[in-house]
This record gives C-alpha cells, sequence and structure tokens, in this order.
C-alpha cells in the first residue's frame, strides 16, 4: 500500500507562487510586479481603473489611484421620454475590493 504524505507548508507555498505566476491569477501578479494599471470589471455595473498594490487568491484586492467609471439614466419629472445616459466617474485614492464582486481584470494595454 502507497503512503499519503501532506504537503509541507514550505511546498504549499511553492505550489501557490508557481500558480500566482502561471495561472489566471497572472495578470494580478505581473501588474503587481511591474505597476502597471488594470481594468476590473465588477457585479454592480462598474469598472474600476488603477493599480493593484496586492491581492490574493480570492480576488480581494488592494487599489490605488483608482477611477471608478459607471453610467447612469437620470430620472426626469416630466415623464420617461428624453432620458439620455449620462457616463459619471470619481477617483479613489485608496481602495479595497472583495474578490467575489469582481467579474473581470484585463491589463491596461498602454
Amino acid at each position: 500500500m502507497a503512503t499519503v504524505t501532506n504537503p509541507s507548508v514550505d511546498e504549499l507555498e511553492k505550489r501557490e507562487e508557481e500558480l500566482f505566476r502561471t495561472g489566471p491569477l497572472s495578470v494580478l501578479t505581473t501588474s503587481v510586479k511591474s505597476n502597471s494599471q488594470v481594468l476590473i470589471n465588477c457585479r454592480n455595473n462598474r469598472k474600476l481603473l488603477g493599480r493593484v498594490k496586492a491581492f490574493d487568491r480570492h480576488c480581494n484586492m488592494i487599489l490605488e489611484n483608482v477611477k471608478e467609471m459607471w453610467t447612469e439614466i437620470p430620472k426626469t419629472g416630466k415623464g420617461k421620454k428624453g432620458s439620455t445616459p449620462v457616463n459619471k466617474d470619481r477617483f479613489i485614492p485608496k481602495l479595497f475590493i472583495r474578490g467575489d464582486s469582481v467579474i473581470l481584470v484585463l491589463r491596461n494595454p498602454k
């Protein structure tokens, strides 16, 4: 019978590091190392453009110099005709975002 050995803490850390370098989280890893911007599409239908300072395996992230962008349809008091969507944005210097609200992360092509 073969014995099953539990991996040591060092081996687990090496595996996780390898996954961060080669797997889907490699986009975040390269962004942290190169201090480049990423575009994050969120579940609240907003987009975040900023620099990733730290992240974990759940896609929780700490972001800096974030521009949050969204579209609002203004509510008019005189009926529902003629209301055109308005693009809005705001600047957030430091932001923590929970991973469960992240849909997509894209590298900035610049």
